[in-house]
């Protein structure tokens, strides 16, 4: 019987670094990407599931070249990840921070339309 293999760290929802200028110059590549009211709105779409070009025009109400356009600069800033499902791109958000981003941008968004009181 083998024994197991060091075990990677479980990934942590922080990560309490200074914020030295790489990680300024990134933080602020992907606000510059979120600053777009089609773009934030297919990251809103896929923090919550996968979905193709179709299904992301639907839902944000944008023409499909918009869409696709918009899907272009986001895999190339490295945001959405691909997968291949028979002709169709199936796109999805790259990871969980940058879904937490936007899902805490818009229940921010949120609280300044509706005036409902800000909370911890």
């Amino acid at each position: 019987m083998s024994e197991p293999g060091p075990q990677s760290p479980t990934p942590s929802l922080t990560h309490p670094v200074d914020p030295d200028q790489a990680r300024l110059d990134v933080a602020t590549a992907t606000f510059r990407m979120l600053a777009d009211p089609t773009r934030l709105h297919i990251l809103w779409t896929l923090a919550d599931a996968e979905a193709d070009v179709t299904a992301l025009t639907e839902a944000c109400g944008a023409s499909r070249t918009a869409v696709s356009q918009h899907l272009a600069k986001l895999r190339f800033t490295g945001l959405v990840d691909t997968r291949r499902d028979g002709r169709r791109i199936i796109y999805r958000i790259r990871d969980g921070h940058l879904a937490r981003l936007v899902r805490e941008g818009l229940n921010h968004a949120d609280h300044m339309v509706t005036g409902e009181p800000s909370h911890e």
